[in-house]
């Protein structure tokens, strides 16, 4: 059987693949609070206390659910995570279409998550399937199935360790012996130069650079009209953040996925290449 190279697409979730944060679908407005206000106690909190942001904002959604005696176990989580809405293109095809444009070109198309998001909401979603892994927040279960502590909280600067994980293969997060461990990046299940990294803002700085500096293509996108997200992203390339900014839109022929198709096609020709140069 012929060796398919892997190319990975890494993206961020909210704000980047859904508008806003996907709290603000469901949770926020079943609990009685506005967006502002719920994102006011957290960040206020966390400035408070010194606190992490992600471990804050956990907090705060089980202490808003029993403020207003709203239930939260982990299938009302879920339940969330199916409302959650996307910009154009994401669930019309966006992932299939890139396997099967990777597939013509003698490539493999993996798709992952890098979020600061709920895991559980974004398994539940209506994309939730299309990823070789997702890497999120989550939540610690009582035998109730009721949310206890954080399990896990991935903040802007851990992002980082997924990349690695993916680019060595280390997807089992109990393994830490396998993302430490040397490998030549020729090796690698997923070279950096083979990454895509697409993102929305300050929080994805750290994996946008990352990927960009070891030879990857990193993206930012913003909501089509949203002056002033579309000045935020303009400023992450000009500060030499990613390579491209672009609409969230992920319909076939928009800018987008022109651009990452056409990096798609470089990577598989510097495949081809080094796999001729191997003899």
């Amino acid at each position: 059987m012929t060796h398919r190279p892997t190319i990975a697409l890494a993206y961020d979730f909210d704000g980047t693949l859904s508008p806003g944060s996907m709290q603000e679908h469901s949770f926020i407005p079943e609990v009685g609070q506005d967006p502002a206000t719920f994102w006011a106690k957290v960040n206020g909190d966390a400035a408070r206390l010194g606190a992490d942001n992600i471990l804050i904002y956990m907090h705060e959604m089980v202490k808003a659910a029993q403020r207003e005696e709203v239930r939260f176990r982990r299938e009302d989580i879920e339940r969330h995570g199916q409302q959650i809405g996307f910009f154009d293109g994401v669930s019309e095809g966006w992932f299939q279409r890139l396997r099967d444009y990777g597939a013509e070109r003698g490539v493999k198309i993996e798709h992952y998550i890098i979020s600061s998001g709920l895991k559980e909401m974004i398994e539940a979603c209506a994309i939730g399937s299309e990823f070789d892994a997702i890497f999120a927040s989550e939540f610690k279960y009582n035998a109730d199935e009721v949310p206890v502590w954080a399990a896990s909280a991935v903040n802007y600067t851990n992002k980082t360790q997924f990349l690695f994980r993916i680019n060595k293969g280390a997807l089992d997060l109990s393994d830490h012996a396998a993302v430490n461990r040397y490998v030549d990046e020729d090796d690698r299940p997923v070279p950096f130069r083979n990454m895509i990294y697409i993102g929305d803002g300050d929080t994805d700085v750290p994996c946008m650079r990352t990927v960009k500096e070891q030879g990857g293509v990193s993206i930012a996108v913003h909501p089509a009209g949203d002056d002033a997200l579309v000045k935020k992203t303009a400023a992450l390339k000009a500060d030499a953040r990613v390579h491209f900014t672009a609409d969230a839109d992920y319909t076939d022929g928009s800018a987008l996925d022109a651009y990452v198709k056409a990096a798609i096609d470089k990577m598989a020709a510097v495949e081809a290449l080094k796999a001729l140069e191997r003899g």
